[in-house]
């Protein structure tokens, strides 16, 4: 018999395969019902933070914008869960055709993600993709693999 800490992080790491599935249909009612309202971002595009959930899925749209058929890969994910917060993180990298028809495998970001059980529910309050960047250039590094 699993323990609630073994259940809550089954059930978080359903999450991250729920918002693979959703970015995979560029479904954003799927995604919506894995953020919380108040939702705090720090995404790989400008600005510094988004802000609630219109902000999180205005960026989601501009990707289904963009890709004509979009996938995203989950690597390495670890998740840590507590009585009513949670938190985890992995490699996340997001690929497919755009618009134009171009193939792009994309980039490997590292992503991290907070969460808070909410009537039961587990909801991403806080979440981070980020990419090193080279201090010399003050380039972000784009190439890495995990």
């Amino acid at each position: 018999m699993s323990t609630q800490r073994e259940q809550d992080e089954a059930r978080i790491r359903q999450r991250i395969d729920q918002i693979v599935e959703g970015i995979r249909a560029k479904d954003l009612d799927a995604l919506r019902r894995i953020y919380a309202t108040d939702v705090v971002s720090f995404d790989v595009e400008p600005p510094l933070q988004h802000v609630g959930i219109d902000a999180k899925l205005k960026n989601w749209a501009k990707v289904f914008t963009i890709f004509e058929e979009v996938s995203y890969e989950v690597r390495d994910l670890a998740v840590t869960a507590g009585g009513d917060v949670a938190f985890g993180h992995c490699f996340g990298r997001l690929s497919g055709t755009l618009s134009n028809g171009t193939a792009t495998s994309g980039m490997w970001v590292r992503g991290t993600f907070c969460f808070e059980k909410s009537d039961g529910e587990w909801l991403i309050v806080h979440d981070q993709a980020s990419v090193p960047f080279d201090i010399a250039s003050g380039k972000g590094v784009t190439d890495l693999e995990p």
